[in-house]
């Protein structure tokens, strides 16, 4: 007698990707975003994200397994990068006092939107159940009053860098394009020699290093693209393909901009904190000041929809000030001309 009689017929797997580990699993989704032409720096933070969960699971003693992936352990994982992570822990080029504990609530979001991508992709493709990210909420962002920098603070800025060496006029460049093009700070460092027209005062980004993914056209001033022109001369006996390079002819890093920037922001007098993604809400936020129009500052900014456009733009008190003295509904109640009240002969 056939003992098979009478009993189901098992085909499908209880789990999909119980056999493989998780560094496998990640392995599988890192070819495929190589494979759809992921930029260099989003295969990093996709590496980076990893790292962080994968050092929490050593800490606590959890094997690297799909089943160990469970929504407890991911809040408990937020919990203890909110908590107990140590900012640039192991960074070579941080000084202690900045290795405090606790990552921000923005760090945190970020390094679990890698790990969303990661799951949403592995449970879309067939490799897991289950997205075990699929009821995690995002940490709340408190609200920042973003400071603008004025045009005094970027003159400052723009005075420090010492245009005699070669580091210093390229960071006097560097800022420059920042200003004028309102582009990303990973956006101007790997802009390549063939992507600049300083003949049409035009930048050419690839969708390889734009965020959106998709490639655009950058407006830049005469002045800038006669700056980056004398550049490019002095770059001359590197032979590379980039734009700004290091003493040494290699492609610079946004971290050792990020430092020097430090630098020339402290030699200023500036009290507030300058980062290269503050040129942005700056350029952004002068250009409509200056009366520029929203759809044209999305486009010169690379996204297709307008309501992004007020995700980078924080209007000045200045401005606010002046636009309420000019529609305050007191000037229909009184009259817009109040005279100064007569003190002296």
């Amino acid at each position: 007698m056939d003992n098979r009689t009478g009993k189901r017929y098992k085909n499908e797997r209880k789990t999909r990707g119980s056999a493989k580990s998780l560094d496998e699993l990640f392995d599988i989704f890192c070819h495929a975003k190589i494979a759809e032409g992921r930029s260099k720096r989003t295969l990093e933070m996709y590496q980076e994200s990893y790292n962080y969960l994968c050092d929490y699971l050593d800490e606590v003693n959890v094997e690297r397994s799909m089943t160990a992936i469970t929504p407890d352990l991911l809040r408990s994982y937020i919990a203890y990068l909110l908590h107990s992570k140590r900012k640039f822990d192991n960074h070579p080029h941080k000084h202690e006092r900045d290795k405090t504990i606790g990552l921000s609530p923005v760090t945190v979001n970020t390094k679990l939107k890698s790990l969303r991508t990661m799951f949403r992709f592995l449970e879309d493709e067939g490799h897991i159940d289950r997205d075990p990210t699929a009821k995690i909420k995002k940490v709340k962002e408190p609200e920042k009053n973003i400071t603008i920098m004025s045009s005094e603070d970027l003159k400052k800025i723009l005075a420090q860098p010492d245009q005699r060496t070669y580091a210093g006029f390229r960071d006097y460049v560097i800022i420059n394009v920042l200003i004028d093009s309102f582009m990303r700070i990973n956006e101007v460092l790997t802009l390549k020699k063939t992507e600049v027209d300083t003949e049409e005062g035009v930048l050419y980004l690839s969708e390889l290093i734009t965020k959106s993914r998709r490639g655009r056209t950058v407006p830049i001033q005469q002045r800038t693209a006669r700056l980056i022109r004398e550049l490019l001369k002095e770059c001359e006996e590197f032979d590379s393909e980039y734009v700004f390079l290091t003493n040494y002819g290699g492609p610079l890093r946004d971290d050792r901009f990020r430092d020097r920037l430090k630098g020339y922001v402290k030699a200023a007098g500036l009290k507030m904190r300058v980062h290269p993604h503050l040129f942005r809400h700056t350029s952004a936020t002068m250009f409509l000041e200056n009366g520029g129009s929203e759809r044209y500052l999305a486009g010169i900014m690379g996204h297709s929809d307008l309501r992004m456009v007020a995700k980078y733009t924080h209007l000045s008190d200045k401005s606010i000030k002046e636009k309420h003295d000019q529609f305050t509904p007191m000037n229909n109640v009184i009259g817009p001309l109040q005279k100064e009240r007569k003190r002296k002969r």
